[in-house]
């Protein structure tokens, strides 16, 4: 009898008619044949709540209690949908992080899974429970209830496939799977039946939110194939996600993603010596902000270069703070910044072999005048940045000229 992982998300279990829904999808599952682990987040809306709770009691709230408090959202759907199950005719319980246990490490709040005891869950896979797991959660090597972080429902469908050497993990959204760009600002867009690690991977730092990267990286490293479903139409086949070898590709991009949260950060007439990147990066990620894009031009007759970067809008103020502290020590005549940007960017593992994809796209919003501020490039990704006045034509427009609509 084939193991399945199925996850659903918090717009899946948003109140009691939407968890008796995923029940019903449980039971079809279940007549199936397959024996089936359920990982569940947080009735929509509870988390924020939980934290908005945090922050009336405190301002220096303990990180300890913090999870405690944190996993209770996924702990109470856990119940409530174990008990649906049972309602139904099924024979189904609830397992907390802690119970089974779910080992983690590093930080409260933003701890990692490192290991998941598969025995008792088997036990009673074997008996023919459905296994409910709140996602989210774990066990510290402290024996402290521990968080996982952003995505970590996701990361804990993926953990505990792994560890049951589930045939598959199934994600439960709101959308029906992954689409070449969103639907929202492009009619055009289509579901794709295929992704592979590497792209969707791409993808999902690149602000699609059907997944954390985080999570698609860990499916990587661990081979554990992915179907991306609608909690709403479970019938359709959503978007499967697996090793790249494993897939047929005939087009040369597989989507077109942005995000709208960037800034660009220019220092202008920095002295061009050895140990000046150092001097202008080492300070940022020594306060933890994320740096992306990054370009340098160097003049051969003053011998002074321009160093270009993004980072993410948040953190603007205070690298505009942190770098203006050490001008004299970087050794630059000017800092300017512009938060009125868009980060647009093609992924395909099709471009690794295919000429003049590069071309194709700057030729492509050449067309609807749309300036090039930043460009990088990686292996199956091209990423430009652009006013953020131009992001919704810049996605139809590329869109339309990779023939994805």
């Amino acid at each position: 009898m084939t193991t399945i992982v199925m996850k659903f998300g918090g717009t899946s279990v948003a109140n009691i008619e939407r968890i008796k829904n995923v029940a019903d999808i449980i039971v079809n599952k279940k007549k199936e044949g397959f024996k089936i682990a359920v990982i569940v987040s947080a009735m929509a809306g509870v988390t924020n709540d939980l934290v908005e709770k945090s922050k009336a009691i405190s301002s220096n709230f303990s990180n300890e209690e913090y999870d405690v408090l944190l996993s209770s959202g996924e702990q109470v759907t856990s119940a409530l949908l174990s008990a649906c199950l049972i309602d139904k005719g099924i024979k189904a319980r609830s397992m907390l992080g802690w119970q089974i246990p779910i080992v983690t490490e590093g930080q409260h709040k933003n701890s990692r899974i490192i290991s998941v005891n598969s025995k008792t869950i088997l036990e009673n896979l074997n008996n023919d429970h459905v296994v409910v797991v709140p996602g989210f959660q774990g066990l510290s090597e402290k024996l402290r209830i521990s968080t996982i972080g952003r995505g970590g429902s996701d990361a804990s469908a993926v953990a505990l496939a792994k560890a049951l050497d589930a045939d598959r993990c199934e994600i439960y959204t709101d959308v029906e799977g992954v689409f070449t760009t969103n639907p929202d600002i492009c009619d055009q867009a289509k579901k794709i039946e295929k992704i592979s690690y590497d792209e969707m991977l791409e993808m999902a730092t690149l602000g699609a939110k059907v997944m954390q990267s985080s999570s698609v990286q860990k499916a990587m490293m661990n081979d554990v194939e992915i179907y991306v479903k609608s909690t709403f139409a479970p019938e359709k086949d959503g978007t499967q996600i697996l090793a790249e070898d494993k897939i047929s590709y005939d087009k040369v991009i597989t989507g077109v993603a942005y995000t709208r949260d960037d800034a660009k950060v220019t220092l202008v007439g920095v002295k061009d010596k050895p140990g000046v990147a150092s001097a202008i990066f080492k300070p940022l990620n020594d306060q933890n902000i994320v740096v992306d894009m990054i370009v340098q031009n160097i003049s051969a007759e003053t011998q002074k270069t321009d160093v270009t970067f993004t980072i993410k809008r948040d953190d603007l103020k205070k690298t505009e703070t942190i770098l203006g502290g050490l001008k004299s020590d970087i050794g630059y005549d000017k800092l300017s910044t512009d938060n009125k940007v868009s980060k647009i960017s093609i992924v395909g593992a099709g471009m690794i072999t295919y000429p003049g994809v590069a071309f194709k796209m700057f030729n492509a919003l050449a067309s609807k005048n749309i300036n090039i501020l930043v460009i990088s490039t990686s292996e199956i990704k091209i990423s430009v940045l652009i006013d953020n006045k131009n992001t919704e034509l810049a996605v139809k427009t590329l869109h339309s000229a990779f023939e994805l609509d």
